[in-house]
C-alpha cells in the first residue's frame, strides 16, 4: 500500500522571493487559429499577434453588447478561446451606437483613430456570419440599435414607410 505524505508548503525566508511557476498556455484550438487567420485576411493585417489582438479586443467589446440567448448561443457557435473571451464580459448597462462602439474599441487599440478602429471591427465582425450562421447574426442584429448590420458586413435594410 502507498501512502500520500502531504508536502510543506514552501516558507519563503526572510530576503528570498519565490517566483509563481508561468501560467500554462492553452494549447492553440485550431478553430481559434482560423479565426485569427480570417481576421487577418479580412483586415490584412501584417502579423497573426495583431490579428489575435484586434480580434480579441473586438470580441470583448462585442461580448459586454450582446445579451441573453444570443450570447449563449454566440459563445457556442465560436471556437473555445473566443467564446471565453465573449462569455467572460459583464454586460454593459447602456446600449451603445454602432459609432460610439467603434469609439469605445478605438480608446482600447493604442494610436487608433474612429476610421482604424472601425475596420478593426468590421474585419473581426464580418468574418463571423460564415462562421456562426446568418440567423444568428440577424437575432444579434435585432438585439442591437441600428447600424451595426455595416459592421458585420451586411446592407442595412429598413422596412419601407
Amino acid at each position: 500500500m502507498t501512502t500520500l505524505t502531504p508536502q510543506k508548503p514552501a516558507i519563503p525566508q526572510p530576503g528570498s522571493t519565490i517566483t509563481p511557476a508561468p501560467a500554462p498556455r492553452p494549447a492553440q484550438d485550431p478553430a481559434w487559429r482560423e479565426l485569427v487567420d480570417a481576421v487577418r485576411e479580412a483586415g490584412q493585417y501584417p502579423t497573426r499577434s495583431e490579428a489575435e489582438s484586434v480580434t480579441r479586443i473586438v470580441l470583448s467589446a462585442l461580448g459586454g453588447h450582446v445579451v441573453g440567448d444570443e450570447r449563449v448561443d454566440l459563445a457556442r457557435a465560436l471556437p473555445e478561446e473566443a467564446a471565453r473571451v465573449v462569455a467572460s464580459q459583464i454586460p454593459a448597462t447602456r446600449r451603445l451606437t454602432a459609432s460610439e462602439f467603434v469609439d469605445s474599441v478605438a480608446a482600447r487599440i493604442e494610436g487608433a483613430t474612429p476610421a482604424t478602429a472601425r475596420w478593426d471591427v468590421s474585419s473581426v465582425l464580418s468574418v463571423l456570419p460564415p462562421l456562426v450562421g446568418d440567423e444568428l447574426v440577424t437575432r444579434i442584429l435585432h438585439q442591437l440599435p441600428s447600424g451595426y448590420a455595416l459592421l458585420f458586413g451586411r446592407a442595412e435594410l429598413t422596412p419601407a414607410a
